[in-house]
């Protein structure tokens, strides 16, 4: 059996028990801390050890799947890493599930027999409107009721072999399940609108009950404000409540590429009850993400979902 591990990858005799009570090959192996590649006739296995490994790697420094297992065929043998039997695919598959077995501990499934439901491998977000936490409710809105000022959003790939995509996480956390997406783009209708501003490139690359007065900052929103509300009220997963005042705002990096009249309107410096906020919050995460994205941009659809 080829035991894959931190120390490199190895070729090892291991039989599992035969007794008439026993336990299947693959449970065998977790309880001693491996995780097969395959669960039926197991001849691969990666010690949680490296998978955990992997994972940090991957996560702080950016480590491919690729780069990673090179890195531990040079351990098993520096001179003739080539012969080191290639155990990348299965790492990658494993890896996965791996990750999602992690999350689903993390969120208090790692001892309960029923699945997650949608939203519920997300982290809790203190600064989000929580209904009955920091926003009031209307008098006809209940805790059931799907929030709809809550949104999500979602990229994906174009696929080489979609039948073969397998999504594990699928609108479980973060972002909204890939069917409803979907349905949502399909009826969406793309409107290419003149802009009475600059010409940001922005504005031709085009989601909240109980709260009365809500403040948006986006880098274009003296374009996208105007039709905002035709556009949710045309979309049929998104809605918006009557009583909603929107009051449009303009990061402070962004709105000195505008017109003077976009900065004395939109900049949070001139809007009532904002406090101090420069409205980039957005862009202050890039440097973060920086970190992970050369792992996720060859990733395929589900993939990203999958990674808290």
């Amino acid at each position: 059996m080829v035991i894959v591990d931190k120390s490199g990858v190895h070729r090892l005799e291991v039989r599992c028990c035969d007794c008439p009570n026993a336990m299947s090959p693959d449970i065998q192996m977790f309880r001693h801390g491996f995780f097969p590649a395959s669960f039926n006739r197991p001849k691969t296995v990666f010690t949680f050890g490296v998978l955990d490994d992997f994972l940090l790697d991957n996560l702080e420094c950016g480590t491919l799947a690729m780069n990673y297992y090179s890195k531990l065929r040079r351990m098993t043998s520096s001179m003739f890493p080539h012969l080191v039997l290639d155990r990348y695919r299965e790492l990658m598959r494993v890896a996965r599930q791996w990750r999602q077995l992690k999350i689903m501990k993390w969120h208090g499934f790692g001892h309960r027999s029923d699945t997650p439901s949608t939203g519920e491998l997300a982290l809790f977000c203190p600064a989000c409107p929580q209904p009955g936490i920091n926003v009031l409710l209307s008098g006809d809105e209940s805790l059931n009721e799907t929030p709809s000022w809550k949104f999500t959003r979602s990229f994906h790939l174009h696929p080489i072999k979609p039948f073969d995509e397998v999504w594990l996480s699928d609108g479980l956390g973060f972002m909204v399940g890939k069917d409803r997406y979907k349905m949502h783009l399909a009826e969406a209708a793309d409107m290419v609108e003149k802009s009475s501003c600059n010409n940001h490139r922005a504005a031709s690359q085009h989601n909240m009950e109980g709260i009365t007065r809500a403040i948006t900052f986006y880098d274009i929103n003296c374009q996208y404000n105007k039709h905002l509300r035709v556009r949710v009220d045309q979309g049929r997963f998104l809605e918006m409540a009557p009583e909603l005042t929107i009051i449009p705002g303009i990061g402070l990096w962004h709105v000195h590429s505008h017109q003077d009249s976009c900065y004395v309107r939109y900049a949070s410096n001139f809007i009532e009850g904002i406090g101090r906020i420069d409205g980039e919050i957005m862009e202050t995460l890039w440097a973060c993400l920086n970190l992970i994205s050369p792992a996720a941009r060859g990733m395929s659809s589900p993939a990203p979902k999958g990674m808290p």
